[in-house]
């Protein structure tokens, strides 16, 4: 006879101490204490458990307690087959251990049907493994070294979701166990159904709210941005958000073309005292040379032919707020020596002006380009370099946190819709999720938003497959269009657009200096310029 402390944790929280007594002799027992029960019994005390409380979580959690008296138990877990994400999706669960399922498992297309066809509880364990589906299924749920006890949950005939139990060692559950636990579907099923109505209710809530928020927008100078990803692959990143947003301190973003360095500035922006004032975003690559100290600075009225009118530049808008310099790396060096003066003195001076005009502007600036190798090759100003790298934050790659893809993918396809006018939005087939995770994505989370925007528009019908997506080799060069195993362009026009816009999407939208389109395509900036607007080809980088 023995006692052991076992601690309850519900959806990773410790909520209790407890003693239990365990005799020598329980496990030689359980199997008879199962037979002799009474079944009208445990069905009720298992449903006055289960529906003791409107707080999922916290019923669960009691069930949890009493089912350990007649199962092998580590812990138990509750998952919904979500059409829209092709996947299962946790719940609730509870365990005596430290330990949480997988919270989004996407799942193959025959998976999906398998699964569908459930009716009856069942048992899987490494030992006894042998078709097909459940050798890929048990792979998924990463089932070495356990036992589950598995229950799908119907509403008339609708398969919802499952209960599972699992237990560490094989072959812990028995016939006596399977048909116990069949006993217990509906009253489970119901408190699954209700969970799920209770949550359609508050996503519904929360898109009355963010269609309120959407329409704010649209009158107020400046949005406020949810990270998608803050809770796991931008976790790192959003803490350091945390620790710096509340301080004036220039902010230098460093990462890849598309990663989301502008949401990340946003939610810097919106953390801040600075909040309620303006946020003015730049992008330092998308301007014109000799037009970049009138932007960024303004100019006074004659200061060149042209300027009929003074005019406040970025900096003075954005008095009392915070300045978003993207792509910093392209700043030609006569605008960084007006930058580093307002960095050093929180002044600027207008072009063609006599005094300078305080300013009170938090900087954060972003680039994808290594400044370092810039600064020792003389395009970049050292001091300037020394004066933004206060505080750098790497924004990883997409590749580098595949968690977020889920989760980023129903974000797309949400917000695309609205702007298509697509209701409702279409669902995200079976096995489509391992398709984005499968892939590295060279352009970021931007080339996510594309793909989703492309497969909105290509639909005819049905769910979303991405069928179009396949690995490529990230130094793609630019296609020949006249070559063989690709179809020929109607016209000469088309054959230049499709050149441009290629061009273009390898420099990210740059149009003007170094490896920028119109160095690579051997012509003026603004022939370059013309010539799109005659093609109707859209100016400017697209994160």
């Amino acid at each position: 006879m023995s006692n052991m402390t076992t601690k309850i944790i519900i959806l990773g929280k410790p909520v209790m101490d407890c003693q239990i007594w365990w005799p020598p002799i329980l496990k030689q027992r359980l199997k008879s204490e199962i037979m002799r029960i009474n079944k009208d019994e445990f069905f009720r005390e298992a449903t006055l458990r289960i529906c003791s409380s409107l707080e999922l979580n916290t019923a669960f959690g009691r069930a949890f307690e009493y089912m350990r008296k007649f199962f092998p138990l580590d812990y138990m877990s509750l998952h919904i087959l979500d059409k829209n994400l092709g996947a299962t999706r946790l719940i609730a669960f509870a365990t005596v251990k430290n330990v949480k399922p997988e919270e989004i498992l996407p799942l193959p297309e025959g998976i999906w049907e398998w699964m569908k066809g459930l009716r009856h509880p069942f048992t899987l364990t490494t030992s006894s493994i042998q078709d097909e589906p459940i050798r890929i299924f048990a792979s998924l749920i990463k089932l070495h070294g356990y036992s589950d006890l598995t229950l799908p949950l119907r509403i008339e005939d609708n398969l919802i979701g499952f209960l599972v139990f699992r237990a560490r060692g094989d072959d812990k559950y028995t016939a006596e166990h399977i048909d116990l636990l069949a006993t217990v579907a509906e009253p489970f099923a119901i408190a699954l159904n209700n969970a799920l109505a209770h949550e359609s209710e508050v996503k519904l809530r929360e898109m009355l709210i963010d269609d309120n928020r959407f329409l704010s927008r649209e009158l107020l100078p400046h949005v406020e941005n949810n990270v998608v990803g803050g809770n796991s692959g931008l976790s790192n990143v959003m803490n350091m958000v945390q620790q710096v947003a509340l301080r004036s301190s220039t902010l230098l973003l460093l990462g890849e073309t598309g990663t989301g360095k502008e949401v990340i500035a946003n939610a810097i922006h919106f953390a801040s005292k600075r909040k309620d004032g303006p946020f003015i975003k730049v992008n330092c690559g998308a301007i014109p040379e000799n037009l970049i100290d009138s932007e960024l600075f303004g100019h006074e009225k004659g200061a060149f032919t042209g300027a009929v009118n003074a005019k406040r530049g970025r900096f003075e808008r954005a008095n009392g707020g915070t300045i978003f310099l993207d792509e910093i790396g392209e700043l030609p060096l006569q605008a960084q020596v007006r930058l580093l003066r307002v960095l050093q003195n929180r002044e600027i001076e207008r072009v063609g002006g006599e005094k300078p005009v305080a300013v009170d502007v938090r900087v954060i600036a972003a680039t994808h380009r290594n400044l370092e190798s810039m600064v020792a090759d003389k395009s970049f100003r050292e001091d300037l370099w020394f004066r933004l790298n206060v505080f750098p934050i790497m924004v990883p790659p997409l590749r580098q946190r595949k968690e977020d893809i889920p989760a980023l993918a129903k974000h797309f396809v949400i917000s695309k819709s609205r702007e298509l006018g697509i209701a409702p939005e279409p669902e995200i087939a079976p096995g489509a999720l391992e398709r984005l995770r499968n892939y590295d994505w060279p352009g970021n989370v931007r080339e996510l938003e594309n793909l989703v925007e492309r497969e909105l528009i290509l639909r005819q019908d049905g769910p979303l497959t991405f069928a179009s997506l396949f690995p490529q080799k990230k130094n793609t060069r630019i296609k020949d269009p006249t070559s063989a195993d690709e179809e020929l362009p109607t016209s000469l026009d088309r054959v230049i657009a499709t050149h441009i816009i290629s061009v273009l999407e390898s420099t990210g939208g740059k149009i003007h200096g170094p490896e920028g389109a119109a160095e690579i395509l051997e012509i003026n900036p603004s022939t370059l310029r013309a010539r799109m607007r005659k093609l109707g080809i859209k100016f400017g980088r697209t994160v």
